[in-house]
């Protein structure tokens, strides 16, 4: 099959054709630029001499599918056969030699650049290094190490460089370190009633076991027992005082309607009543007083009575009032002088005790607002676990952490305040629509 050749081009750079005049037709016929068009039929009939031309041919007669191949190429390139990844692992090599297992000659002198110096071995134990090891196995220490403390303190601020002060600023005064508090170094005041400080986390007695002892169990339970009845009876006796100070509220206030309405009907039959016997010998005779509205003046003064009366009695109930707030300040300082009477006692006793109670708390806390009391942790009878794992999480510890915290003094007990009051503001329009001014 002939093979075509493209022709050659021209490599110069495309430059346009000169011509030299274009002023009449002579010129237009004369210097015209047909190369392109004179390349174009040469090319033209160069393929109508070697077999025809190339566009109007079909494919099939320009191009052969070829379906066999080359045998040749096979002969060329032999067959390489993939062999295992363990053979092709350990057929790999360095490229850096393996180092000689014979042990040189003295006469080699051959070096990697580096100056042959004599290095001490540090791979093995010396023998006086050995020998010392055996002794402080032996219990034979040759000298005892001194515990110091240390002098730096690893989470301590670094202390920054002071910047040098301007020259122009050297009349300022320098600007004084804030000074930590005194309360600081102070000791935190405990709750506890023996005045003793509690520790953070309490050791609870072998009764608040999981699995506890009968005896202490059982003294725990009549203990808690005997707290909650007291409780109960002490809230019933307040439910009925309460009671009791309503229906004697209620019963003073019939009391004085009765009395009300008793003195104007004493004072209506004393208006009504029948007048006496005529004097000046005058023959008796008996006259009904006909019925009659009051005067103004007599309104007045049945209005200034009753006030009278209600300002004294308003007054005989405020002195009782105020003798029984009085007599109950005295019972109460009564109790508080023989809770501390007993208080002092038991301390003489429990001077051996270094730790404070976190249940029996000093009657004067700190704060205004009363500590959280204390969870209950007691698990009745009924509820008792033989078993780790059939025992239930109970309480809270952020609220056993937060109590911890209040008892020991650390911080004073605080209310939670949901919404912050915030400053009240007031929105106003501004006028400026009539701060306006024409167009000159």
């Amino acid at each position: 099959m002939p093979v075509l050749k493209a022709p050659s081009g021209n490599t110069d750079a495309p430059s346009q054709y000169k011509q030299t005049s274009r002023k009449g037709k002579k010129a237009w016929r004369k210097n015209v630029d047909v190369t392109d068009i004179t390349k174009g039929l040469d090319q033209l009939n160069t393929q109508k001499i070697i077999g025809g031309v190339i566009a109007e041919k079909d494919s099939a007669d320009l191009f052969v599918l070829d379906v066999k191949g080359d045998a040749s190429i096979t002969k060329k390139f032999p067959k390489i056969k993939k062999g295992l990844k363990s053979d092709e692992i350990l057929a790999a090599r360095s490229a850096v030699p393996a180092v000689p297992m014979r042990k040189r000659p003295a006469h080699d002198k051959t070096t990697d650049g580096v100056l042959p110096v004599k290095r001490q071995r540090k791979e093995y134990v010396s023998g006086k290094e050995l020998s010392r090891l055996k002794r402080v196995a032996d219990g034979q220490h040759d000298s005892t190490v001194d515990i110091v403390d240390a002098a730096f303190d690893p989470w301590a601020d670094e202390p920054q460089p002071e910047p040098e002060k301007a020259v122009e600023l050297a009349f300022l005064p320098e600007k004084e370190k804030p000074k930590k508090p005194k309360t600081l170094e102070q000791q935190s005041i405990s709750l506890s009633a023996n005045g003793k400080p509690i520790p953070a986390v309490y050791v609870p007695k072998g009764g608040a076991s999981y699995n506890p002892d009968f005896t202490e169990y059982r003294e725990r339970l009549i203990e808690e027992s005997e707290k909650a009845v007291e409780a109960e009876k002490k809230r019933l006796a307040e439910l009925e005082a309460e009671r009791i100070k309503l229906e004697a509220a209620a019963r003073s206030a019939a009391e004085a309607e009765a009395a009300e309405a008793r003195a104007d009907l004493s004072e209506w039959e004393d208006d009504s009543a029948w007048e006496g016997f005529e004097s000046a010998g005058e023959e008796l005779s008996v006259k009904a007083k006909r019925p009659r509205r009051k005067t103004q003046a007599e309104r007045n003064r049945i209005k200034r009575r009753k006030e009278e009366e209600r300002r004294q009695k308003h007054e005989a109930a405020m002195k009782a009032k105020n003798a029984q707030a009085e007599r109950i300040k005295q019972i109460a300082l009564e109790v508080a002088e023989k809770e501390r009477q007993l208080a002092l006692e038991k301390a003489e006793f429990s001077d051996a005790e270094e730790i404070g109670d976190d249940e029996k708390l000093r009657r004067k806390q700190f704060g205004r607002y009363r500590l959280p009391e204390k969870d209950l942790e007691l698990v009745l009878p009924d509820e008792l676990q033989d078993s780790l794992r059939l025992l239930k999480p109970e309480g809270n510890l952020l609220k056993d952490r937060y109590r911890s915290m209040l008892v020991r003094g650390k911080m004073e007990a605080r209310r939670k305040i949901p919404y912050k009051r915030l400053a009240k503001t007031k929105i106003t329009e501004k006028w400026t629509y009539k701060d306006f001014q024409l167009p000159a």
